[in-house]
């Protein structure tokens, strides 16, 4: 009789054990997979001289579950692990760009453009999604998605044509940092309304106050105490125990974030921004990025693989139409604002055009939020990702040759 039980015992964890192993193989299996066709694509994508971005999402759309004839990748769930640490990450870096001096120099005329800006598209796209026929939630998550302005491209474009001192450039930066906050705040509003389903004034301002509440919280409260536990540990010299800290706060920031029903992209942002108020800014930024760009990688890779490409016929035509609404709302509000805050026409007109761009890494961040409340249907999140796709390549286009055109009309008026 024990040696029954024992032997069942025996095969019990035996069994649990094969299990376990076999089930770790297969995650190295995915993991390899992922990152090997992650290589070749962003080596193609260089020769090509294209965003990584594009090059990542293409990856994930060929190992994907959705792609004929069968899925290179075994567990799915686990993109989804991927895709949220590379939120988390991806925003930190970028909030580590804004520390909160930086915030407060800005000024009015960008915040007011920025605003405006944001505003304006976010209700062009809802309007033009409602009359498309999408559902309320699928339209309020589209809307945000392409009022998304990419700040990589433009900086990255602008940069290439020797433009990084003009005036216009100045002021596009202040407009899109503005807007980042802005569109993570409304990212973290729209979740926590649509997890709970309620659309009343009381629920929506509930919502509001709490991502104020967590925002005027962590720049107050975490401002006389992060930067000062930073470099504290900085002091020690030990790389290892900064990084380890840093993350520490990246990742406390997002699931207190996370507990409040607010996007954990919001903490992840802020907590960068109360890291670059340590004067440990470079040292951690340094360490922080070779991380931030492997998990960057797998969440546009996770994105990709997530997106299913046969619905493509289905939502090709609304996405070319919202891309048309985006650039169209985005150039009209900036120049409209622009030349009401008293700026040049020059200046408003480039602006204009270098903000046109919609798209980037924080629009398929607005779209994976949608889905990850259940809130919006299983095409958002492939259509703001073609969307994206899209604009990522003409985007560099549209900046290059409008911003010569204006130098063109410079000329003309001298």
């Amino acid at each position: 009789m024990a040696s029954d039980i024992l032997s069942s015992v025996s095969d019990s964890l035996h069994s649990k054990f094969f299990a376990a192993s076999t089930s770790s193989e297969l995650i190295i299996q995915d993991f390899a997979v992922i990152m090997i066709m992650a290589s070749i694509m962003a080596l193609i994508s260089y020769k090509l001289k294209q965003p990584m971005v594009m090059a990542y999402i293409v990856a994930g759309m060929i190992i994907g579950p959705h792609t004929p004839p069968f899925s290179l990748i075994t567990h799915v769930d686990i993109l989804h692990v991927f895709a949220e640490i590379g939120i988390i990450l991806l925003l930190f870096v970028i909030g580590m760009e804004f520390p909160i001096e930086k915030l407060k120099n800005i000024g009015k005329k960008a915040t007011v453009i920025a605003v405006a800006e944001a505003s304006g598209t976010f209700l062009a796209g809802f309007a033009v999604s409602q009359a498309l026929g999408f559902a309320f939630y699928d339209s309020l998550f589209l809307a945000l998605a392409i009022s998304v302005t990419s700040t990589v491209i433009i900086m990255k474009v602008l940069e290439e044509l020797g433009m990084i001192k003009d005036e216009a450039t100045y002021l596009i930066v202040g407009i899109a940092v503005i807007e980042d906050i802005i569109i993570i705040s409304l990212l973290a509003v729209l979740q926590s309304v649509a997890s709970t389903g309620d659309l009343s004034v009381v629920e929506i301002s509930v919502s509001i106050g709490l991502v104020m509440a967590f925002i005027v919280g962590a720049i107050v409260i975490g401002s006389k105490v992060i930067p000062r536990c930073v470099d504290l540990v900085g002091r020690t010299g030990h790389d290892e125990l900064l990084i380890i800290a840093v993350l520490g706060v990246a990742f406390g920031l997002s699931f207190i974030a996370f507990k409040l029903d607010i996007s954990v992209a919001t903490g992840a942002f802020f907590a960068g921004v109360l890291v670059a108020e340590s004067k440990m800014r470079m040292a951690t930024k340094i360490m922080a990025t070779p991380i931030r760009d492997m998990f960057a990688a797998l969440f546009f890779i996770s994105v990709g693989a997530l997106m299913d490409i046969r619905m493509l016929p289905l939502f090709i035509v609304p996405a070319i139409i919202l891309i048309l609404v985006s650039f169209a709302a985005k150039f009209l509000t900036v120049w409209i604002s622009a030349r009401s805050q008293g700026l040049g026409k020059m200046t408003s007109l480039k602006a204009g055009i270098g903000l046109s761009s919609s798209g980037g890494e924080l629009a398929l961040v607005a779209a994976k939020g949608g889905a990850d409340v259940g809130a919006t249907s299983s095409f958002v999140l492939p259509m703001v990702g073609a969307m994206t796709i899209i604009t990522t390549f003409i985007s560099p286009y549209v900046i290059k040759y409008g911003w010569k055109f204006t130098k063109r009309l410079e000329k003309k008026q001298d």
